[in-house]
C-alpha cells in the first residue's frame, strides 16, 4: 500500500463571459465551491496550462467563443493506502467525479509519494 499524488484535468464551461480572466475566476470559484460543499477541501484547484504550438511556452487553458468559455482546470489530490497507481487513479477520479458531476475529468499523472521515515 502506498500514497500517491494524482493530477487530473477538468473541462469547465462558463457562460455569459467576455474576458479570459473572468472566465478563469468563475471556473476556479465554482469548482472550489462544489468541492468544498462535499468537504473535499483537500483537492487543489487551479487553472491548467497549455503549451503554445509555436513556441512551447505555457499559457492559461481558457478559450472564449460566443460569450462562452471553456476553461481547463488542474486538480490535485493525495490518495493514501492505494494498491498501486491504477487504484489511486480510480479512487481520485471517483472522489472528484462524484462532487463535480457532469464535468469531463481525466487523470493526467500519478506520482508515488515517498513515506516519511521517522
Amino acid at each position: 500500500m502506498g500514497n500517491y499524488l494524482v493530477a487530473m484535468e477538468a473541462a469547465w464551461l462558463v457562460r455569459d463571459v467576455d474576458e479570459i480572466d473572468d472566465a478563469i475566476g468563475v471556473a476556479v470559484s465554482e469548482a472550489g465551491k462544489r468541492l468544498n460543499s462535499e468537504d473535499m477541501d483537500y483537492v487543489e484547484v487551479e487553472v491548467g496550462a497549455t503549451g503554445c504550438p509555436a513556441c512551447g511556452e505555457p499559457f492559461d487553458s481558457a478559450f472564449i467563443a460566443a460569450d462562452t468559455a471553456l476553461v481547463g482546470l488542474a486538480l490535485e489530490m493525495e490518495v493514501f493506502n492505494a494498491d498501486g497507481e491504477e487504484h489511486a487513479s480510480r479512487i481520485a477520479k471517483s472522489e472528484v467525479g462524484g462532487a463535480l458531476r457532469d464535468v469531463p475529468l481525466s487523470v493526467v499523472e500519478v506520482v508515488e509519494v515517498p513515506e516519511d521515515e521517522d
